[in-house]
């Protein structure tokens, strides 16, 4: 199972004449500047603040930076354009002037994807694989950057909590994914541009069951030939195996960083990740040790 632990190797992404390597994994630090964002929400959502976050999380080691100015989760509220634009692009403007880290944009609007790839965004990263907005495609295809497409069994930019049941999750990940590449060809976006994502906890379902059995056959997704990201980071479905069954957020660093070996050992090149410390080391600790496998 855990034989070939980097599948990408020399691949390599291309934004604003930068590149981002995935030759080994990549960490990416989040930055919710949203008022309920389910673990951080409202912490953020002051610009001094923010920049403080981005700053930490790049002393903390991060490769890349995923800025969202609207949260997806269950119980959130939707955010108007002009809103979302106030809380994001004046942070991307004051992170270019000083650093070239590559910065992802959790945005399923194509206005704000327009505007912050302008601004030196490199990423765009839409939970809903281009399905909420009709003109997000042809925004990735203009400006050619490139775009993380997830599942979620939602085509909104939030997800519900529906307990839905799957004969095989991950034959309908993989006809989903099948799906969207197929679309995005068609749009005429570039396929060495995309990163998959499959999705974790509520973007699946409820039941957490079936997270965890997309943990344990992430590999399968390589079939696709594209970079993998995983999301993890202190979702619900990691307290949902316990005796106690209740993990509050700092019990769920353990289980996530079980998950998180297990997806990297099976190739996920992209960890997505609120304590990024953590994250750092984890990634430090399995490079190393493939570094002495003879």
């Amino acid at each position: 199972m855990f034989s070939e632990p980097f599948k990408l190797q020399n691949k390599i992404l291309f934004s604003h004449g930068r590149k981002l390597k995935l030759d080994s994994p990549i960490l990416m630090g989040i930055l919710n500047c949203s008022l309920d964002s389910f673990y951080d929400g409202s912490k953020y959502i002051n610009f001094k603040e923010s920049l403080k976050r981005y700053k930490k999380i790049i002393d903390d080691g991060a490769d890349c930076i995923d800025i969202g100015g609207e949260s997806s989760g269950p119980s959130s509220s939707s955010v108007n354009l002009d809103e979302e634009l106030n809380r994001i692009i004046p942070l991307i403007k004051a992170i270019r002037k000083e650093s070239n880290i590559w910065i992802s944009v959790d945005t399923s609007k194509a206005e704000v994807a327009r505007q912050s790839i302008e601004e030196g965004a490199d990423i765009i990263n839409d939970v809903t694989a281009m399905r909420f907005d009709p003109k997000m495609s042809s925004v990735i295809s203009k400006y050619n950057v490139p775009i993380v497409l997830m599942y979620s069994k939602d085509d909104t930019p939030r997800t519900s909590k529906k307990k839905i049941e799957y004969e095989d999750v991950m034959k309908t990940i993989k006809n989903f994914f099948s799906e969207r590449l197929r679309f995005a060809e068609s749009e005429g976006i570039d396929k060495k541009q995309i990163i998959l994502d499959p999705g974790m906890g509520f973007f699946i379902s409820k039941k957490e069951k079936y997270s965890f059995e997309v943990i344990a056959r992430i590999s399968e997704l390589h079939e696709f030939g594209l970079p993998l990201l995983l999301g993890p980071s202190k979702k619900s479905f990691l307290s949902k195996f316990s005796k106690k069954n209740a993990l509050d957020f700092a019990e769920r660093d353990i289980p996530c960083s079980v998950v998180s070996c297990i997806a990297l050992l099976q190739g996920v090149t992209i960890l997505r990740y609120h304590e990024v410390y953590q994250g750092r080391q984890l990634i430090d600790t399995l490079k190393f040790i493939q570094s002495k496998k003879s």
